[in-house]
């Protein structure tokens, strides 16, 4: 029976990311296949005080970090209303950045959080249907906050997960679990087959959690062992005919069988904590980022239990990325710092083949189209680079907004969240 669910799993997810190709759809985190990468070439040039190339320009109610995603015709993006403790996510149309519908997902307490997160920090997603959210809903009781430098009091809670149909009407809504963490929440649910699969790591008893996706109803639940708080996504790809499910977080990186929750192989470490998701290349599964140490680590993943000693490809500590995800680009493995340095190693060899200032500070996710690198700052500049063995700078792009969300892609055009506005970039 096992055997049976897998194909079937593995046939979904298969016809998902042909679906999405030929539709040009950004319908989750990173993209269609999770990793920040499309084959359709995108905007190079645009400036957004001027209007230069930009399609339309359309304000956003209230704040938050995540990315807008695409599917067909419509825009889906989460945002919180503070005032009013109002958790949303939103319809946009495509065409003209017009709010076809809002619906409040959760009305909740607004959690203690890092400088650099929000209340709205975790992508949904989406498989054509229904569309999926998650957020966290904060209790009543106060507790010291673990895991943390300076002694602060925080309200502990839960992880809230729902899923509209692409009309506003919610389909249904669950709380998988308890969350407790000093700098806020971020999970952004991944599909697989008809599995939801949510990451849960947290300062109390973490957790990795699949869903029916149509029910919401919990199918396995994976403990976590360090009960450390992380925000990375879950990769998932097919190595030697199995499907993995690789994440950072717990004070290791992971492999886990998607259908079931079992695990299959470990590295330990090498830090604490991680935000940036894996990225793979078919040979190696790539790592970077991480608290209070920072690494770059390719790891081979055909091991099975801790393979820490044998598995480990190249390693990488003179670093100081943590947020941003990498990208990957034919041989070159990009790398944000976040104080605004790039990195760009050989995926083979782990060579750091340079190293250079780009920016002020990346809290954005990489993301390549067409096999140009789109590096993001905070203050809005995108510097679109060709990766080879220098660095070669083909563009600099103004917002004229801020910018802590990562870009999504679609047909040629680049869709991206600024402080206040969600922005269609379009070359003519």
């Amino acid at each position: 029976m096992i055997g049976w669910l897998r194909f079937i799993g593995v046939a979904a997810v298969g016809l998902t990311y042909v679906l999405t190709a030929e539709a040009e759809n950004w319908p989750g985190w990173r993209g269609p296949l999770g990793d920040g990468t499309t084959i359709t070439p995108g905007p190079t040039d645009w400036d957004g005080e001027s209007g230069k190339n930009i399609a339309w320009k359309a304000a956003l109610p209230g704040e938050g970090h995540s990315c807008p995603i695409v599917w067909q015709d419509r825009l889906f993006v989460t945002s919180c209303l503070p005032d009013s403790q109002q958790r949303l996510l939103m319809s946009v149309n495509r065409a003209n950045g017009q709010i076809l519908w809002q619906r409040t997902v959760l009305k909740s307490r607004l959690e203690s959080k890092h400088a650099l997160n929000s209340y709205a920090s975790s992508t949904p997603t989406t498989d054509g249907e229904f569309v999926y959210v998650s957020f966290f809903q904060a209790g009543d009781e106060q507790i010291v906050a673990p895991n943390v430098g300076n002694e602060r009091l925080i309200y502990p809670g839960q992880m809230v997960v729902a899923a509209y149909d692409f009309t506003g009407n919610q389909q249904w809504l669950v709380r998988p679990g308890q969350f407790i963490s000093a700098h806020g929440f971020c999970s952004n649910p991944v599909l697989y087959g008809d599995l939801l699969i949510i990451n849960g790591d947290h300062d109390g008893d973490s957790y990795l959690v699949a869903l029916d996706k149509r029910t919401g109803k919990q199918v396995w639940k994976q403990p976590r062992v360090h009960r450390t708080r992380s925000y990375s996504t879950p990769l998932i790809r097919s190595v030697d005919g199995e499907d993995q499910l690789v994440l950072c977080g717990s004070v290791c990186v992971a492999s886990f069988d998607p259908l079931t929750g079992d695990q299959i192989w470990s590295v330990d470490g090498p830090t604490e904590q991680f935000v940036a998701s894996v990225v793979y290349d078919g040979t190696n599964f790539f790592a970077a980022g991480g608290f209070p140490t920072h690494h770059v680590m390719a790891i081979r993943p055909g091991g099975r239990g801790n393979v820490t000693d044998t598995h480990v490809s190249w390693h990488e500590t003179n670093v100081r990325c943590y947020v941003p995800s990498p990208v990957l680009v034919g041989n070159h493995l990009l790398v944000a710092d976040d104080r605004g340095t790039a990195n760009c190693f050989d995926t083979k060899t782990g060579t750091r083949l340079w190293q250079t200032r780009l920016g002020r500070h990346y809290s954005a996710s990489l993301t390549a189209a067409a096999g140009l690198v789109y590096f993001i700052d905070d203050d809005g500049v995108t510097k679109v680079l060709r990766p080879g063995r220098e660095p070669e700078v083909i563009a600099e792009n103004r917002l004229g907004e801020k910018v802590s969300a990562s870009p999504a892609f679609g047909d040629g055009q680049l869709f991206l969240r600024g402080r206040n506005h969600l922005f269609c970039i379009q070359a003519d």
